[in-house]
């Protein structure tokens, strides 16, 4: 018989995992806090090493036909525009890692996961109050006073993930004193002018990321990343002031002025991280993606983080009964991989020259040693 598996948070991570196990024959319940799903204006990117586990789900396909599929990553200065580095796309890089890379709305990605997970396994506005390992099961008591019983649970609850605090004890992530202002809108808005794929625009203290989200080219995204050390709020809702952000990137190419200029309205959040943590597991509990290993977004990898998290941990719940021993195994084959995406984000040079990006991209999680 197939386990029971909780996963607590709907997210990318969560969705993915109970989409690839549902597929296995597993029976998966997803527990989330939220009343719906919010599409926050968000773009996101997707690297062959998330492409190729999104593939056995069968999404694949459909990405090429409603993502932007980008010709090249361009590295830019800030003032002058001048190239510093810049990543071929496009055939030549799916030839070489085995997948293509997609730009598109963060809404639109976890929409498309959703769509293949068992909507009556989808509990929305349970919220975790606490998890008791029960030797061969875990009971699960929510907020609204009901409880569950699985035989293993998954933590897929983020940054301020509750099954992390009760695990390890409370703790605050770590605000880098740097904020992100984002959005998503009209192509049109810009009046026929046009951008270039995808360009990160590096200046001196501050950057700023700008890509299509369509293949039609009709929808742009940015994200930046400014010092202002004395905002702290990670809600993903909160709204930013046009003039700041304006007068922050005030000399910037006019790349940058026309896409700034158009923009009729911005979210801004906190950007906050956490070091590798001493453990992801308690007896039939484990952490995966931001909950175990949050990381700012330099690398656009922390979601291409939980969906390899998701390949590997439903592989090892497929080889090992086993469950202590699954998720122990689980965090030892990510645990190092992770914590070096973490920390090379971390640093904020990926792509600023010429980088190695073998190691990322051309990672494939079907395919390591369980």
């Amino acid at each position: 018989m197939k386990n029971r598996i909780g996963i607590i948070g709907a997210g990318i991570g969560g969705m993915t995992l109970a989409a690839l196990l549902q597929k296995r024959g597993f029976e998966v319940s997803v527990f989330e806090q939220a009343s719906k799903f919010a599409r926050v204006g968000a773009g996101i990117q997707q690297s062959a090493n998330a492409v190729k586990v999104l593939r056995d789900i069968g999404l694949e396909d459909h990405f090429r036909n409603t993502a932007f599929c980008p010709q090249t990553w361009s590295n830019r200065e800030w003032d002058t525009g001048a190239m510093k580095h810049e990543l071929t796309l496009g055939s030549a890089y799916e030839e070489k890692y085995g997948a293509p890379y997609f730009l598109l709305h963060r809404g639109d990605l976890h929409e498309a996961i959703t769509s293949k997970v068992d909507p009556n396994s989808i509990h929305l506005q349970k919220k975790l109050k606490q998890y008791t390992n029960q030797g061969d099961s875990v009971k699960l008591d929510f907020e609204d006073g009901s409880t569950n019983e699985v035989d293993a649970l998954i933590g897929a609850d983020g940054i301020h993930s509750r099954i992390r605090e009760q695990m390890l004890g409370a703790d605050q992530p770590r605000f880098t004193g740097r904020v992100a202002y984002r959005t998503t809108f009209p192509a049109s808005l810009m009046n026929g002018y046009t951008i270039d794929d995808c360009t990160k625009w590096w200046g001196i203290d501050r950057h700023i990321v700008i890509y299509y989200v369509t293949p039609q080219k009709d929808e742009i995204y940015f994200v930046t990343s400014v010092p202002e050390p004395q905002w702290n709020n990670e809600s993903w809702s909160a709204k930013g002031d046009l003039g700041e952000l304006r007068a922050a990137f005030s000399g910037f190419h006019e790349q940058v002025q026309r896409v700034l200029a158009a923009c009729p309205d911005v979210h801004k959040w906190s950007l906050c991280e956490r070091d590798p943590l001493p453990t992801w597991c308690d007896q039939r509990v484990v952490l995966m993606g931001d909950a175990c290993h949050p990381m700012v977004p330099y690398m656009a990898q922390g979601a291409a983080m939980a969906i390899e998290d998701a390949a590997v941990l439903t592989r090892v719940l497929e080889q090992e009964q086993d469950i202590p021993v699954a998720f122990k195994e689980f965090e030892a084959l990510r645990k190092e991989r992770t914590s070096k995406v973490q920390l090379t984000s971390h640093k904020n040079q990926w792509m600023s020259q010429r980088t190695d990006s073998d190691w990322v991209y051309g990672y494939d999680a079907w395919a390591v040693e369980v």
